[in-house]
């Protein structure tokens, strides 16, 4: 009898959660949306997604040829703007580009998409510069982005969705990536408690392994060997030359896992800026919800042994 109240009350409350997702913010062709990183990937798909719903696009891309290409692929409501979110000059003439056209109605939602992997390796093998360049797009470009649009934010009672990756949830490489990745969640959470009573709702994107230009595995090989040629002997005698090869193949085996539907993303992404009561989380992709988020919640210990064996081994062990 027990059970079968708990099953009934389960029923209801995800009945519930579906139809309070499946209501949709109104007026949303009146609406402006930056998204950031839309020369590829996640955010190139979100662009012409959101024009072909009628949003009013404003896509902020690295190089005139990735905007350029976009355009043509989108109707003439979607805008393009150059931006580089590491350099605050960049930024802030993007952040006046965005005033001058969303006027007093202000910026209904900001996409922080861009990001960067590379340079990726075992910490020992890194420098401090390394890991500066992925944190100055990941996580510092992404805070300047934000705090430099909040306040049109903030008039239009809009939308922050932020791209960090399962990565910020667990981390089993080294270099900026999952460092920078944990502060997207950290910077997502305290912003979300902030902007509470101004209207403003935050979500956060983790996606698990897609099949991008950050995951392509030739760029990642090239990088592990350019990382490697700069150690000294000394470090390289510790790994040896088979904890290379080792890696490489990792990455070969892992390559097999990657989804290549990148909708599975985008759809979260257009979720968080069109539903009236968005999710503060979402997760994409088999692997985020079978197996890194629930390893999140496992002791480190049971986290680790998983991870170390996808690990190649070092010539010198203890």
């Amino acid at each position: 009898m027990w059970l079968y109240a708990v099953l009934v009350l389960a029923g209801l409350l995800l009945l519930r959660r579906w139809h309070r997702e499946r209501q949709t913010v109104p007026g949303l062709s009146e609406k402006f949306v930056l998204v950031t990183g839309c020369d590829s990937g996640f955010g190139n798909l979100l662009a012409r997604q959101l024009d072909a719903r009628g949003l009013r696009v404003l896509a902020a891309c690295l190089s005139e040829q990735g905007a350029a290409q976009l355009r043509a692929a989108a109707s003439s409501r979607l805008q393009t703007v150059l931006l580089d979110v590491t350099s605050s000059q960049s930024i802030a003439t993007t952040a006046a580009w965005v005033r001058e056209r969303v006027g007093d109605k202000g910026l209904w939602g900001l996409v922080n998409n861009a990001g960067i992997a590379i340079p990726t390796a075992p910490n020992e093998w890194l420098t401090k510069a390394d890991f500066a360049k992925v944190l100055d797009v990941n996580l510092l470009g992404l805070i300047e982005v934000t705090l430099s649009v909040l306040p049109l934010v903030r008039r239009a009672r809009g939308r922050v969705v932020n791209v960090a990756s399962v990565m910020g949830r667990v981390s089993f490489f080294g270099g900026g990536y999952c460092i920078s990745k944990f502060g997207v969640e950290a910077f997502s959470d305290c912003l979300r408690l902030e902007m509470r009573n101004f209207g403003v709702k935050v979500s956060i994107i983790e996606p698990g392994y897609f099949k991008t230009r950050i995951t392509n595995v030739d760029n990642l090989k090239d990088n592990f060997i350019s990382m490697w040629e700069k150690l000294p002997e000394e470090i390289k005698a510790s790994y040896g030359e088979p904890f290379l090869n080792g890696f490489s193949a990792s990455l070969r085996s892992m390559q097999k896992l990657f989804n290549s539907n990148l909708a599975l993303v985008t759809d979260c992404m257009e979720h968080a800026l069109t539903s009236c009561h968005p999710r503060t989380r979402y997760s994409a992709g088999w692997d985020a919800k079978l197996l890194y988020i629930p390893l999140s919640y496992m002791p480190s210990v049971l986290a680790d042994a998983a991870f170390s064996l996808f690990y190649p081994k070092p010539a010198q062990k203890a």
